[in-house]
């Protein structure tokens, strides 16, 4: 028993890449007056965003439990990031993978999803219709879904890795607040988690755009925006974020709302300091400068940058320059 075990414990075929590389952890400031805010490059992983961190989580686990092996097919709805991670780690690991994306979802992420040999299938409407399409396909087909707004392992991925990474790269070995926009709710539950665990008392804060135009459909980065035409949050879009509010350590969460060309005129100020960036840390960063403006320049604030620019490139905050080429 303990040899079947350990058999399926790992993918065959070698291609099986055990352990993201940690990302660097760098002070970036962007007004000398409060001071840097700690950015985690989460930009710098495999598939260019810190949706490798959960993808490879879900499927690690899926795989040492028995619930997926060679050559089975994962599905997930996303409005880009988690596929574009869940596609190389499929083809890595020897799965399929087959990928469900708002109809509005730039084209440079779908090109990305099946560069690595993943299907891409658009779906019309909200994220909620998304949801709801991939879902009962998986359950037609008998897939393995990855399920990333409910599965624990989303959260659990930041808490036991990621969190532990960000801690070890600061020279205290301590945060004070960690804000994050919130899509899943798993990067920001998940590091605060780590962080409250390991006695920081650090505050959490979710960055909020004030419509959610800026960034599409693209609810992975900031769905809390999106009760226009996808429910909010709170209303059942992502139950990690739901149950860790409503739960016995909800009460530490406090929304900081950025308005949506501020977070567009930071993404480029940060271009300009060599951080190839997606729109989402622009919000991530203009809610932490927020943030040092109500705890004191001195405080130790951390956030992530969660992807690269390239999957932008057909995105507003790309207009002026397309303008001028």
């Amino acid at each position: 028993m303990a040899l079947a075990s350990a058999s399926r414990s790992v993918p065959p075929g070698g291609r099986f890449i055990r352990q993201i590389p940690p990302t660097p952890l760098v002070p970036v400031t962007l007004d000398a007056a409060l001071g840097p805010v700690w950015c985690k490059l989460e930009f710098m992983n495999p598939s260019g965003s810190t949706k490798d961190r959960i993808a490879r989580h879900i499927l690690e686990k899926a795989w040492r439990r028995g619930a997926l092996r060679e050559g089975d097919t994962v599905v997930e709805a996303s409005s880009g990031s988690t596929s574009i991670a869940l596609a190389l780690a499929c083809a890595q690991m020897g799965l399929k993978f087959v990928a469900f994306i708002p109809n509005t979802a730039t084209q440079e992420r779908g090109l990305m999803i099946r560069a690595y040999g993943a299907e891409v299938r658009r779906v019309e409407g909200g994220m909620m219709a998304v949801l709801e399409a991939a879902e009962a396909v998986a359950l037609e087909k008998g897939w393995f879904a990855a399920r990333q707004f409910e599965n624990p392992d989303n959260a659990e991925a930041h808490r036991i890795f990621t969190g532990p990474e960000i801690l070890s790269q600061m020279e205290c070995g301590c945060v004070d607040a960690v804000v994050s926009g919130v899509g899943t709710g798993g990067t920001l539950r998940g590091l605060w988690e780590a962080f409250d665990d390991a006695g920081c008392g650090a505050r959490a804060y979710a960055a909020i755009p004030t419509e959610g135009r800026a960034f599409g459909d693209n609810a992975e980065c900031c769905s809390l925006a999106f009760s226009k035409e996808v429910p909010g949050v709170a209303q059942g879009l992502s139950a990690l974020y739901r149950d860790w509010q409503s739960g016995p350590r909800g009460g530490a969460i406090e929304e900081i709302v950025v308005r949506e060309e501020l977070c567009l005129d930071l993404t480029q100020r940060l271009w300009a300091l060599g951080f190839p960036a997606g729109p989402s840390s622009g919000l991530n960063y203009a809610a932490a400068l927020e943030v040092k403006r109500r705890l004191g320049p001195e405080a130790r604030v951390v956030t992530v940058f969660p992807d690269r620019m390239e999957r932008y490139f057909s995105h507003r905050v790309f207009a002026g320059l397309r303008e001028e080429s």
